[in-house]
């Protein structure tokens, strides 16, 4: 829903960063940012089905392989220059560079799926790409791809300039501040001064909010969402999110390698009793690797339930009658609640003869390398992110393609699936090959499943009305 003039407008962040826009991030709140300023050629509507953005329309051949992209005219940069097809190719081609920084284990990304494609601009408004394997699910990259001016490329981080509907003004540690582009090809947009202010304290956040000094605040916590709620002149916008908080479970060696253990693990558990004691009831039990948001989940997979009986059983005929140690690593943040977490997995796996030593990990970046390097102990906290079910199945569970966050886990049947569905450019088909692979995942546990959160927002007069998009960023438009 469109936001009503106004002529400024905050939004309050646990933290504000611009950097460079070609970092991949899955991170809410710099992507948020980010697309305030910068356009990317397709967009997600509320549903998650890909819209126009940048380009107006696009094709994709039999082979799952040839895109064809057809530009939006009319569209100027903040710098005055004009949308061409030699933007989008320029930018496409710095994406594919293999030294291209990331964070939190990402470095790279862009290339691992881009690397050695033909990018060819056919005309001033036409870019064709071709990829060097089958890959129909392109837009789920191309959706957080930022499009540039060639001629900007060379100073990214120290001058932002994009075609979206906010300029970029000036910045500092805690505030990006920004004005409407009254040039937007999407119309003239509805603030005139927007600032994007940090304020890392949640509870901070709300008191701004309820004070009347903010006008949007993001990741507002159980305690927060009440005193919104109880608020007259403020309201709260909720968000089923894509983020799946699990514990990837080492598949090369230890305990850990054994379908029954893994299993056993998932069956010990009960999630409506940890999600009512972590998340305060504001979360969803996981059934397999995604979520409702993402394309391939399987709506008809159920949930693992709470059978302490199953998972002593399946702890026996795996050879652990007299019981399991078991090495658990997590982080402090990412999920951030991940310490009280691990406590109540521990107290929980008690019951079923399961000794759960927890390895606390404080530098997030540093464990996120380790996981990526594969040296985790028997399981590992973290939160998968992506709203792609093509990332997170390819990255995660393919043992041919063994991504970053893969550890060990190899069924050829479920390859087989993968492959099928990334040459299949008919999104139904594809679909049902994804769930295909769902169901055997969830039941080979390479994880295990706990839950995804909500999202809560605290909006005051001037949003009301605002909602958040399926992708949980925060657009004043």
């Amino acid at each position: 829903m469109n936001l009503k003039p106004a002529k400024e407008f905050t939004v309050l962040q646990s933290y504000v960063d611009l950097g460079d826009p070609h970092v991949w991030s899955d991170a809410r709140n710099r992507l948020s940012i980010r697309f305030a300023i910068y356009e990317p050629l397709v967009r997600h509507d509320g549903r998650g089905t890909y819209r126009p953005a940048l380009a107006q329309s696009w094709t994709l051949k039999d082979d799952a392989q040839t895109w064809t992209f057809q530009l939006r005219t009319g569209v100027t940069f903040h710098n005055g220059d004009t949308l061409k097809a030699q933007d989008v190719v320029a930018t496409l081609e710095r994406v594919c560079a293999a030294d291209l920084p990331g964070e939190m284990g990402t470095q790279g990304l862009y290339s691992s799926y881009l690397a050695g494609s033909a990018i060819k601009a056919l005309d001033d408004h036409t870019v064709r790409l071709v990829t060097p394997e089958p890959m129909a699910d392109l837009l789920d990259l191309l959706v957080k791809l930022p499009i540039v001016p060639q001629r900007t490329l060379a100073g990214l981080s120290d001058a932002p300039v994009g075609s979206g509907p906010y300029r970029f003004v000036k910045a500092d540690d805690d505030c990006i501040a920004m004005e409407g582009f009254d040039r937007y090809w999407g119309g003239r947009p509805p603030v005139e001064k927007l600032y994007w202010k940090a304020k890392p304290s949640a509870r901070q956040r709300v008191a701004a909010l309820l004070a009347g000094e903010a006008d949007i605040v993001t990741e507002i916590d159980l305690a927060g969402k009440q005193a919104v709620e109880a608020a007259e002149h403020a309201s709260v916008v909720a968000l089923e999110s894509s983020l799946c908080v699990i514990l990837m479970c080492n598949a090369q060696s230890g305990a850990c390698t054994d379908k029954r253990v893994r299993q056993a693990l998932n069956y010990a558990l009960n999630m409506s009793e940890i999600i009512d004691a972590i998340k305060g009831g504001a979360a969803r039990p996981l059934n397999g690797p995604l979520t409702p948001l993402h394309l391939g989940y399987d709506p008809l997979t159920p949930p693992y339930p709470h059978d302490p009986d199953k998972a002593r059983a399946l702890l026996a005929e795996a050879g652990y009658a007299g019981g399991l140690e078991l090495v658990v690593d997590i982080p402090t943040t990412h999920p951030d609640e991940a310490p009280d977490l691990a406590q109540h997995l521990a107290e929980q796996y008690a019951q079923v003869g399961i000794e759960t030593q927890i390895q606390v990990f404080a530098d997030r970046p540093r464990y996120a390398e380790m996981v990526k390097a594969k040296r985790i102990d028997d399981a590992c906290c973290f939160d998968s992110s992506p709203l792609s079910t093509y990332r997170c199945l390819r990255e995660k569970f393919h043992s041919g393609v063994a991504g970053p966050w893969w550890q060990g886990y190899s069924n050829q049947q479920v390859d087989a699936l993968l492959e099928q569905a990334w040459a299949t450019a008919d999104n139904a088909r594809r679909q049902a090959l994804y769930r295909r692979a769902y169901r055997i995942i969830r039941d080979d546990a390479p994880w295990i499943f706990l839950y995804s959160p909500q999202y809560f927002w605290g909006v005051g007069p001037r949003a009301r009305g605002w909602t958040a998009g399926i992708d949980g960023l925060v657009r004043p438009m």
